[in-house]
């Protein structure tokens, strides 16, 4: 229970902080836009029609479509995702911010709308539209959900160009590239990890004491020298970039001549980590 208020009280904050970077920096700036927000600021710079109720519309209707790929509690998730953009889209309609620069507007417009989906997206929803696309994508072809959203959002970004004109693409372009990075920042998380092997005479004591000292659990895999022929343990070992440092020591105060190897690790889920989506 304490996780599904969590879970809805970040949408809400995502989903408002979406909505400022439409109506305070993307609008006002003439910018375009990926997705179905892209295609309903469009049609506000042609016909004045309300972003909000344009993007309630039609996000109803491809949630038709993403009932049938996403599972259930995404999909309640993205209804009320979907539901608050609106909501908040509308309500900050007549919200300005006095910033004539456009590069500026740019990279904070860009800042706040990946910061805000990948809020949405981090908790499990989506916002409909391409983001259905690009979980559909992550689904079943492992894209990463913030480049595919970014293939996306640009065939729709390139089609603006006849409305907001050269310049604005640009800046468009430049805006959802600065989106993308935040949304992976928000997605991926604050805390990266690392992945080490390590392969010693001592692999046991080393074992032990990253149990006892760090906390952190320790696979052995079980191989063998090829010129040696000789069986050897090796120790496989998920920390976060911090405990990087205090592992090296541990190693290093029981076998100066032990051979670890460090990778970098994008997404970890299990016991001690993040927990696995459906």
């Amino acid at each position: 229970m304490k996780k599904r208020c969590f879970d809805m009280l970040v949408i809400v904050v995502g989903a408002f902080i979406f909505a400022l970077a439409i109506n305070l920096f993307v609008i006002p700036s003439k910018f375009g836009e990926g997705g179905v927000t892209g295609i309903t600021i469009i049609l506000y710079y042609v016909f004045q029609w309300s972003p909000g109720i344009v993007s309630l519309i039609f996000n109803s209707v491809l949630l038709v479509v993403g009932y049938k790929f996403l599972d259930k509690a995404t999909m309640v998730y993205t209804i009320i995702a979907v539901f608050l953009l609106s909501l908040f889209l509308y309500l900050t309609e007549g919200w300005h911010i006095n910033s004539d620069e456009l590069i500026i507007n740019a990279i904070f417009g860009g800042l706040l709308a990946g910061a805000g989906i990948g809020l949405i997206i981090r908790v499990g929803g989506t916002t409909a539209g391409t983001t259905i696309l690009a979980k559909i994508m992550n689904k079943y072809l492992d894209w990463n959900v913030s480049y595919a959203l970014l293939f996306f959002d640009l065939i729709i970004v390139f089609s603006s160009y006849f409305v907001v004109g050269a310049q604005s693409l640009m800046f468009t372009i430049v805006m959802l590239y600065i989106g993308t990075k935040a949304m992976d920042f928000i997605i991926e998380g604050v805390n990266p990890k690392k992945a080490i092997t390590i392969v010693s005479k001592e692999q046991n004591q080393i074992a032990e004491q990253v149990n006892v000292v760090m906390g952190r659990g320790v696979t052995v895999i079980y191989g063998h020298g090829h010129y040696t022929k000789e069986p050897q343990e090796i120790l496989y070992i998920v920390i976060s970039k911090q405990e990087l440092s205090m592992l090296k020591k541990i190693v290093r105060s029981i076998d100066k001549e032990a051979f670890i190897t460090i990778h970098d690790v994008r997404d970890v889920f299990g016991e001690g980590f993040m927990e696995l989506a459906k």
